[in-house]
Order: structure tokens, then C-alpha cells, then sequence
């Protein structure tokens, strides 16, 4: 990445193997997991093979359809409501399974779902949220792995609403662990400065596989 780029997100590039909460969680950026060319493959192979579909949720007594597209696989053809909606988990493809166990050598951690996001563009993002749902239990895990366009990724302080930021560039890890979920919201802020699309793996380790709310990053 470019710095006229790193400038247009507005954040300089954070060095790799760092954690980027000043308090209150740990947030290691690994930076990048995949080679450039295996990123490519991988990105590649997402687009085209994953069973994507737009998120879908009861707001406020409304059923409202996402732009953004999500898919859920998992250990186990398991339920999970979300947003008063209940979907059940896909089994592993191959290639799935082979970047698990990438991200569980680098990580030293275990996962057992993952649960996909496909931004076709800037204008898709996601708002300010948490993932610290009874399904993932206390001081949960969080693998996240980003291919296609680099975007900004922001926390923010639950209570002293400080904010902090970092780039997940393509092929790149992010790992939330410990309080991070408990004392931190993050986001995927939108930008019509982005016109190509970013897929994002959050790679979990859900404690109860049946009819479990989960998030999203």
C-alpha cells in the first residue's frame, strides 16, 4: 500500500506484530498472513465458491436485508440466531479448513466456525458493534483475516470513547483476544473512495453450537 493511500484512509500503516489497544484488550495486528499472489488465489477462490448471502435482520419490528453478504461454516451444520433470525452453519469447504489451521499455527489458538463478510465495494461497511456473545464466552478469541481492498478498521472505548485505528491491508491477520470485546467497540467505517471488494474471515471459537447469537466484523 501506498502512502498517498494510507493518507487517504486516514491512518499511517501500523508496524506488524504490535498491539494496537493502548489499554483494556489486546489487538495484535499480524500483518500479513499470505503472500501477495496466495492472497490473490485466496480472494479469488472466496468470490467465486462461497455461498454467499445478504445478511437479513428484525429491526425495530422490521425485516431488513443488508447490502454487505455474509456466510457462516462451522465444525458442525449448527444453528445460530442473529438479529432474530436463525441460520445454520455450512460444512468446512477444503480451503476453509487449510486457512484455519494457517491461522491456529500462527495464532496458537483453536477455531471451530468462521463466519464470512463480503463488502462488494466502500459504500458497504459495518457500524459500530461488539462480539461478545454468550456463544463465545469470556475473553473470547478472534481470528480476523482480510483479502481484496484495504480498509480502516476502528475501535472505541466503551467508556472513555477513545478511538484508535489500524489498516488491514490484503492477506492480512488481525487477532482480538482477552477484554477486547468487553471493553471495546470496532467498525468498518464506509468511503466512496474504495471501488473493489474485500472479503473477511472471522475465524471463533463458539463454546455452545446450538442456537447461538453471534456478530460480525
Amino acid at each position: 500500500m501506498d502512502k498517498q493511500h494510507q493518507l487517504d484512509l486516514g491512518i499511517d500503516k501500523i508496524p506488524p506484530n504490535r498491539n494496537v489497544l493502548p489499554y483494556d484488550g489486546e489487538s495484535i495486528y499480524y500483518g500479513s498472513l499470505f503472500a501477495s499472489r496466495q492472497a490473490d488465489f485466496h480472494l479469488n477462490y472466496l468470490l467465486k465458491n462461497i455461498i454467499w448471502k445478504h445478511d437479513e435482520a428484525i429491526m425495530f419490528g422490521k425485516h431488513i436485508i443488508t447490502a454487505r453478504k455474509v456466510a457462516w461454516y462451522g465444525d458442525s451444520n449448527f444453528d445460530y440466531t442473529y438479529s432474530g433470525r436463525t441460520r445454520t452453519a455450512l460444512e468446512w469447504t477444503p480451503e476453509l479448513l487449510a486457512m484455519k489451521k494457517l491461522v491456529e499455527e500462527r495464532t496458537g489458538a483453536s477455531y471451530n466456525s468462521c463466519l464470512l463478510n463480503l463488502y462488494a465495494d466502500g459504500e458497504q461497511g459495518m457500524g459500530w458493534h461488539h462480539d461478545d456473545e454468550n456463544g463465545l464466552g469470556s475473553n473470547s478469541n478472534i481470528a480476523s483475516v482480510s483479502f481484496g481492498a484495504t480498509r480502516r478498521f476502528d475501535f472505541r472505548h466503551k467508556k472513555s470513547r477513545e478511538k484508535v485505528s489500524v489498516v488491514l491491508e490484503h492477506g492480512s491477520l488481525l487477532v482480538m483476544r482477552g477484554t477486547t470485546q468487553a471493553c471495546w467497540q470496532h467498525q468498518i467505517p464506509k468511503t466512496k473512495k474504495i471501488t473493489t471488494p474485500r472479503v473477511n474471515l472471522t475465524f471463533r471459537q463458539m463454546v455452545e453450537m446450538d442456537r447461538t447469537d453471534i456478530g460480525s466484523d
